[in-house]
């Protein structure tokens, strides 16, 4: 029976990928940092239900990236035949707020990882690293494949490209099996409220539902792919499946911007959105109603204006194929927030 250790155990990915491994009849131990609130809302099924085995197969522990004794600690007692390092400070917002400590977490915690495995000598263990299109940031090259250059836009980027770097550094130096996922974005209704997927979804729902608020958005011309969490999570498994470590690009190949994502989901809700102005000043209306406007506050510092994926490598080696288009995403994320928002 494979054990496995996920980091980010209590985020969208590590939800669902926690989910799958217990499908598999894999025992999951999770890492999550201790805080002063319970953040473990997404898990808590799982959680709830192992414990009324007589061999739960589900275990949370607390550590942080940051504090490399703690990560060394519990890969030492877990032994697990496969890590996957999910945890990571992810808001390209947050990262120009706080840069330093993204790059602690993303970057060097990485490195803790890393040499945390080493430095036991736990050979058989497979580690896969969490990448991003965001290392792609201003692209040289369209679609984006595991050759393209990266060209990192945010503090978060730069990090996420030292912790695809020095996984291949460990791999080649140590002969180590560490793998790259370079996923591009992926949704699903799990997704934090501060994404602005989630948060296209959550207002207009409300907007529907009566509500008198406001959505505003950046800009609204950003490309971006979209594919939904459970497929992406089948991907990181797939990739250490593989029989040698590797770099792969996860991505569905299509690519829509804001407005287009912000018309799909007004679509499903029979929502009649009409755009009137330009630049800074565009805005959306139902009816003569204001629903949609910009604000120079969700503009980043420096924008990624286009990204798209190749993931024709993964495809063919690692048999790995997206079951769910843009509009079944926006369908689950739409019925899900029905079934959970608040009437207003």
């Amino acid at each position: 029976m494979k054990i496995a250790l996920i980091t980010g155990i209590t985020g969208q990915d590590g939800a669902y990928l926690s989910e799958f491994l217990l499908n598999k009849k894999y025992i999951v131990h999770g890492i999550k940092r201790r805080t002063s609130q319970f953040n473990t809302q997404r898990i808590d099924h799982l959680f709830n239900k192992q414990k009324k085995l007589k061999k739960p197969k589900f275990f949370l522990h607390h550590g942080d990236l940051n504090d490399s004794l703690s990560i060394q600690n519990l890969i030492k007692k877990i032994k697990p035949n496969e890590i996957y390092n999910l945890a990571a400070q992810s808001h390209v917002a947050v990262s120009f707020e706080q840069p330093e400590y993204t790059a602690n977490s993303d970057a060097i915690g990485v490195l803790r990882i890393l040499e945390s495995v080493r430095i036991l000598g736990l050979k058989k263990t497979k580690i896969y690293q969490a990448g991003t299109s965001e290392m792609f940031g201003k692209v040289l090259e369209t679609p984006q494949t595991e050759k393209t250059p990266f060209y990192p836009r945010s503090p978060y980027g730069v990090a996420k490209v030292y912790g695809h770097w020095i996984s291949i550094n460990y791999r080649e130096a140590y002969n180590m099996f560490v793998s790259n996922g370079i996923l591009f974005n992926h949704e699903s209704p799990l997704r934090g409220e501060t994404f602005v997927t989630k948060k296209i979804i959550q207002s207009l729902v409300r907007i529907k539902l009566g509500s008198k608020e406001k959505l505003v958005l950046g800009n609204l011309y950003s490309k971006r792919d979209w594919g939904h969490a459970k497929d992406y999570v089948e991907a990181m498994w797939r990739i250490l499946q593989y029989q040698k470590p590797d770099d792969f690009v996860i991505a569905t190949g299509k690519q829509y911007t804001i407005k287009q994502f912000v018309n799909l989901v007004a679509k499903k809700l029979k929502m009649q959105i009409s755009w009137k102005g330009k630049g800074i000043n565009e805005k959306g209306f139902l009816g003569k109603k204001n629903i949609i406007s910009l604000s120079k506050k969700y503009f980043r510092p420096s924008e990624v204006d286009s990204l798209i994926g190749d993931s024709s490598k993964a495809k063919k080696l690692i048999k790995w194929r997206p079951k769910y288009d843009i509009k079944k995403l926006i369908d689950e994320m739409v019925e899900f927030e029905f079934k959970n928002i608040s009437k207003y």
